[in-house]
Formats: structure tokens, C-alpha cells, sequence
């Protein structure tokens, strides 16, 4: 990605989030609204739930935030509207029947050419999920028609504005025009904004930045952090087919997801203050003291052995 795309100025919108402006009313409004919508989205899991939260895909949705200088916010919203899209639109088009008396391998056939045809339209499809993410964040640049042929020109994708119109619409459509998707980034400002009104003398300011690294290092290494989680819950090398099916709700748990980034910020920053964040958060989710800690530990092993890796290569 060799240029950006907007030529004003946009200081990092991390740092001019402010904390400590909402009434105690309205961030229990948020925060049950949240949980609610948490509690809801457990319940609904799709047995694809996750497969499209890819490192590859999680690092090229980054990467275009980045490029575009978008909101973080839009990243991870483009991420939860990708995974919903992709899951729908693909059972659509594999439940699809095929012709009366097709014979088995004909079957195949159709499925792989309907997977091949996907293929060609995955990055525009991913980019359409991002532009559609800017336009729903209030912080953020929205991608206008000119600046995405521009941006996936220099990608090598020869597209023209109504193609663009096109995969953006067919999105809306599958999405059946329900954005308003929860993404972990939102739980941590949130749960951020209620520490830091129940404990003032925590600095949540200083804990935000934290969380944007410690949250994007947990969704490129979503995989290998929740395996181990696993093995540490189940106390078990290699859990079970039955073990790895029930732990799908915690791998897909935004409000675990959100206090184990901020606990894991909080260690790395202000470890004397740990405890007290953990209880806090504890008491504010009714998740459990032990959970946020076992989601700490797991986190900071990958941290800590990442960076050894890195020291060491």
C-alpha cells in the first residue's frame, strides 16, 4: 500500500477520545444494552460463527482501515459485518437445488464453481464491508466512490464506480440491511468508560491506547490465544470434539473479549492496580474473577513468547 488517500490531516482518533462526559444514566443504558445484545448474539451462533475471522483477512481489513485512515472503530465493525455477510450469502447460494437427477459429482461441480466465482469477488466484497463501516461511524472519513476505484486500482483490482455500487448493495442485501453489528472494540470503550466512572483514580485515558494494541493482537493471534484458553478451562492437552463445540460461545463472547483486553492493558501498564481493575470489571459484567484472569494469563504467555520469537529471529 504505497500511498494514503486523503490528503487533509487526521490525528489519531484514539487520542481524542474523551472519557468521563457521560451521565451515570446513560452508560447504563449502553452497558445493558450491550450485555443484551451480547446475550442475544450467544444465543444465535451459526455453526460458521469465527470462519471468517481469518488472520489474513483480520490483517487485510487492518491494513485498509489503516491505509484510509479510518476509525479503528470501522475495522472491527467491517469485521463483524464481513463474518454475518459471508455466512449468509454463502448458505444462499449452497442451498441452492440444483437440477433434478444431477449426479453427484455434477454437485461438486456446482459447488466449486460457486466457491471459484466467490474467490474473484472476496476483496471487493471485504472492501465494500469496510466502506459501508465508515459511513456508519461518526468519527470516521466515509470512503466516497472516487477514493475506493482510486484505492482498489492501486491494489491491481480493475473496478468501475457501479461495480462498487453493486457489491455494496448486494451486502445491504444479505445483511438485509441490519448494520448495526457489535464489534469487541465498542465493548472496551465502553467497559472502560464505566471503570473509569466507578474508580476515578484509574486511568482509563492512558488504558485506551493499550487496549488498541493489546485488542488487535488478540484478533491476529484469535486462533492460537482461544486454543490455549481451551486447554487451560478444560484442563485438557486435547479437548474433545464436544468440549471444542460448547467453548464456541466464549470464543464469540464480546463482553469476555472486552474486559480481558483491558485487564491485559492493565497488567502491562499498572500492574499494582490488576486486582483492583479485575474486581472492578468483575462486579460491572458478572464475569467471573478466575475467567478474566485465565483470559489475562493466556494473553500475556502469547504476548511474552511472541516477542521472544521476534527478539530472537
Amino acid at each position: 500500500m504505497a500511498k494514503l488517500y486523503f490528503s487533509s490531516p487526521n490525528p489519531s482518533l484514539a487520542l481524542s477520545f474523551k472519557f468521563r462526559e457521560a451521565s451515570f444514566d446513560l452508560l447504563t443504558d449502553f452497558l445493558i444494552n450491550l450485555n443484551q445484545r451480547n446475550k442475544d448474539n450467544l444465543k444465535s451462533l451459526s455453526k460458521c460463527c469465527g470462519s471468517f475471522k481469518d488472520k489474513r483477512v483480520l490483517e487485510y481489513i487492518l491494513l485498509i482501515t489503516k491505509e484510509l485512515r479510518l476509525d479503528p472503530l470501522a475495522g472491527y465493525h467491517a469485521i463483524e459485518l464481513l463474518q454475518r455477510f459471508m455466512v449468509k450469502h454463502l448458505t444462499d447460494l449452497l442451498t441452492t437445488p440444483t437440477p433434478q437427477g444431477a449426479a453427484a459429482n455434477s454437485q461438486r461441480s456446482h459447488e466449486d464453481a460457486i466457491l471459484d466465482k466467490l474467490k474473484e469477488k472476496f476483496p471487493l466484497i471485504i472492501f465494500s464491508c469496510v466502506q459501508l463501516a465508515s459511513k456508519l461511524s461518526l468519527h470516521s472519513h466515509i470512503i466516497d466512490n472516487n477514493t475506493a476505484v482510486r484505492f482498489l486500482h492501486s491494489m491491481g483490482h480493475s473496478v468501475s464506480k457501479q461495480i462498487i455500487l453493486e457489491s455494496e448493495l448486494m451486502v445491504l442485501k444479505g445483511l438485509e440491511f441490519r448494520l448495526n453489528a457489535p464489534n469487541p472494540l465498542t465493548y472496551v470503550e465502553i467497559l472502560l468508560e464505566v471503570l473509569g466512572h466507578n474508580e476515578p483514580s484509574i486511568p482509563v485515558e492512558r488504558l485506551y491506547h493499550m487496549c488498541h494494541h493489546v485488542l488487535q493482537f488478540i484478533s491476529l493471534q484469535r486462533t492460537a490465544i482461544y486454543n490455549s484458553l481451551l486447554v487451560t478451562t478444560t484442563q485438557c492437552v486435547s479437548p474433545s470434539t464436544e468440549q471444542r463445540q460448547r467453548f464456541v460461545t466464549v470464543t464469540e463472547d464480546c463482553m469476555l473479549l472486552g474486559v480481558g483486553v483491558i485487564a491485559v492493558a492493565t497488567f502491562i501498564l499498572y500492574v499494582k492496580k490488576w486486582k483492583q481493575v479485575v474486581g472492578e470489571l468483575s462486579h460491572i459484567t458478572g464475569i467471573s474473577k478466575k475467567s478474566i484472569s485465565d483470559f489475562s494469563h493466556v494473553t500475556l504467555m502469547h504476548i511474552v513468547r511472541t516477542r521472544f520469537l521476534v527478539t530472537s529471529a
